[in-house]
């Protein structure tokens, strides 16, 4: 059985910020000569949670679970890997061209703690499913006072 990377980590670097991603998206639909080298793509993600779980699907058709790096702490979730770009034909001109390729990288901030012993991961038909076991804590504590 295959299993996927998994490092925990007690923090992340702050993500790119929303500016310069939206200067490479104005650039990119400008003159794609103005584009970053490599290319950096987005992947679709959603997060769901439950009592005692949080799931995170992330949508990654084509990307290999060799290419899947997962890290993960209490409070966040990065994701990052590549896409290699499929052969294009020489012969023929591509009226449209959507499909993503190259590296990424996405930092999910969770709605709660988590139990970073308690993880599990598996891709399936293109996409990545991670289960994070929530951290319970009770509602109450006594706490016993001492002295006079």
């Amino acid at each position: 059985m295959d299993y996927i990377k998994i490092r925990f980590s007690s923090d992340f670097d702050h993500p790119e910020p929303k500016f310069e991603k939206t200067l490479e998206d104005i650039f990119r639909n400008v003159n794609p000569v103005f584009t970053m080298p490599e290319r950096i793509w987005k992947p679709q993600m959603d997060i769901y949670e439950t009592l005692t779980d949080i799931y995170i699907i992330a949508e990654i058709a084509g990307v290999k679970k060799e290419e899947l790096d997962i890290e993960i702490n209490r409070k966040a979730v990065k994701i990052q890997g590549s896409r290699n770009e499929f052969l294009r034909s020489e012969k023929g001109t591509y009226r449209l061209a959507e499909v993503q390729y190259g590296r990424f990288e996405r930092t999910l901030y969770l709605p709660s703690p988590v139990d970073t012993e308690n993880v599990q991961a598996f891709c399936q038909e293109g996409f990545l499913k991670i289960r994070l076991g929530k951290i319970h804590r009770r509602k109450t504590h006594k706490i016993q006072i001492t002295g006079d």
